[in-house]
């Protein structure tokens, strides 16, 4: 489902060329959950951003599904986005002026989708996360286990291959956040996902089938 060969990444400031990620090769196949682990600042939020074709590597290559999505530009990294991977943010990005409903609805809408096929779509989705009572609640309104929930109905929207979860549980509290691994649990099977989730909890990690660690720029097993 993903090999990653030779990625790197650099950042230049005014001073010094930092390296973020060095030299990394991974593959993963169909169906396995990967957490990757380590400090702050260790390159992991970098990682998942080139995974998902949010950031553009320095040298390397990264295969998603045998597609590699470092030759797409435009309009076709853009559909990429939208249909082959689901994201999962620390910070939910729930748009706040819209309900959960129009905010699960999103992905469908600008992939083209009909407003009656997305809003089906939608409510099962919300049905599926436990949160078929708050379609019409905005996310204000809604506590952050919800909110968290309502991010993840999102994220399968488009029925992806690939769900990537940057600190799902970042900022939620530990019976809230056992809640959310759960349910990660439950919908990796009944969706038949890949997942590459960064976590600082070790115990979910734990629960997954590989845990990488995130050092100096560079993955270990």
């Amino acid at each position: 489902m993903i090999r990653i060969e030779g990625l790197s990444k650099q950042f230049t400031t005014s001073s010094e060329v930092v390296d973020v990620l060095r030299d990394i090769d991974l593959a993963v196949p169909a169906g396995d959950r990967v957490a990757v682990v380590g400090a702050s600042g260790a390159g992991k939020t970098t990682f998942l951003h080139l995974l998902g074709g949010l950031d553009c590597p320095s040298s390397g290559r990264v295969s998603i599904d045998g597609e590699d999505i470092y030759t797409l530009q435009g309009q076709a990294l853009d559909r990429f986005r939208n249909r082959k991977v689901g994201f999962v943010f620390q910070f939910h990005q729930l748009l706040p002026e819209f309900s959960a409903l129009e905010n699960v609805m999103m992905p469908a809408l600008i992939g083209g989708a009909g407003r009656d096929e997305a809003s089906q779509r939608a409510r099962e989705l919300l049905a599926q996360v436990s949160l078929d009572h708050r379609f019409d609640h905005r996310p204000g309104q809604l506590s952050g286990g919800e909110q968290q929930r309502v991010a993840i109905a999102r994220a399968l929207m488009q029925s992806p291959r690939l769900l990537l979860a940057d600190e799902p549980t970042g900022n939620l509290d530990s019976r809230t956040s056992r809640g959310i691994f759960d349910l990660l649990d439950k919908l990796h099977v009944e969706h038949g996902l890949t997942m590459v989730v960064v976590t600082h909890n070790e115990e979910f990690a734990g629960r997954l089938d590989r845990m990488l660690h995130m050092r100096d720029g560079r993955l270990e097993a």
